[in-house]
């Protein structure tokens, strides 16, 4: 909205008399004076004539008012725009993920999405658990998906989504190949096709052999989780992906010791509120109701 020293501009200069701009306002005629005055001041320049039948706009009032009317129609463009981003018919939503989320999970969710509100313009990014904390915190992403805890979780807030469980594959053939589940020492000396070192999925991989006290023989490391299928699928070696990868009793859990676990948490800046775009976005991941396999799926 308009200071009210140019509400007054315009009004006047649109009824051509005091008078009748005070009525528009509802304002006293006193009032709108003033203001008129007090714009004129600032400006250094006169802006109506006054006339018997009037006021009239003297050149510099004429120019001014080409900018002050431009001005106006910005303004209420702006209240319109905020309107629409309230209301989710536009606007733009970032968000990033690592590989298990961007290709098995979030799939069904962003087209949810995009046909509950087309006017928001999304973007997705894959990546690795440390980098999409780190673009959330500098506010390059809106949301994150990522494997909780992250390394560094400074000014981020954390809400658990999905329990995961990274289940062995194993190539075709092999010893395991007609198996329901293993033994850690049946991966004694077993090539493996594993993430590559550093991720958050490879930890947790690295830690589970610890426990098991077996020492992993590492054939390949890989970034992709289709690529680690492949190669498995080639006879290269044995790896570890996510249950959300695999046809429905496809992958092996261990019959002794701990499955491997993970909690993909979503990730937002603890000092922002979450805009009206990200809060539906939030919705729609609730709605999507991914099972965990702690709550009762292999």
């Amino acid at each position: 909205m308009l200071p009210t020293s140019h509400q007054v501009f315009l009004a006047i200069a649109r009824e051509g008399h005091l008078t009748r701009a005070a009525r528009s306002l509802h304002r006293t005629q006193p009032a709108v004076s003033s203001q008129l005055k007090k714009l004129e001041e600032e400006l250094g320049v006169q802006l109506f004539h006054r006339t018997a039948k009037g006021m009239v706009l003297t050149e510099a009032g004429t120019l001014y008012r080409r900018y002050v009317e431009q001005a106006a129609t910005w303004l209420e463009d702006g209240r319109r725009a905020l309107e629409n981003l309230g209301s989710l018919a536009q606007g733009q939503l970032a968000i990033g993920a690592g590989a298990t989320a961007t290709t098995y999970l979030l799939p069904s969710v962003l087209r949810a999405y995009h046909e509950r509100y087309p006017g928001i313009r999304l973007h997705v990014r894959e990546q690795g658990s440390s980098a999409v904390a780190e673009a959330v915190r500098d506010g390059s992403l809106d949301l994150g998906v990522v494997t909780t805890p992250v390394d560094d979780d400074a000014g981020l807030a954390f809400s658990p989504w999905v329990d995961d469980e990274l289940q062995l594959i194993v190539p075709p053939g092999g010893p395991l190949d007609r198996s329901e589940s293993f033994d850690w020492a049946d991966l004694e000396g077993v090539p493996l096709v594993l993430f590559e070192a550093g991720s958050a999925v490879r930890r947790l991989i690295d830690d589970a052999f610890r426990a098991a006290g077996v020492d992993p023989v590492i054939a390949m490391e890989l970034r992709s989780i289709e690529s680690i299928r492949q190669m498995v699928a080639q006879g290269i070696g044995a790896g570890f992906v996510s249950r959300h990868a695999l046809p429905s009793g496809q992958g092996l859990r261990p019959r002794t010791g701990t499955p491997i676990y993970r909690v993909l948490s979503v990730c937002q800046r603890a000092d922002r509120e979450p805009s009206p775009a990200a809060r539906a976005f939030r919705a729609c991941m609730t709605e999507a109701g991914v099972v965990s396999p702690r709550r009762g799926s292999a």
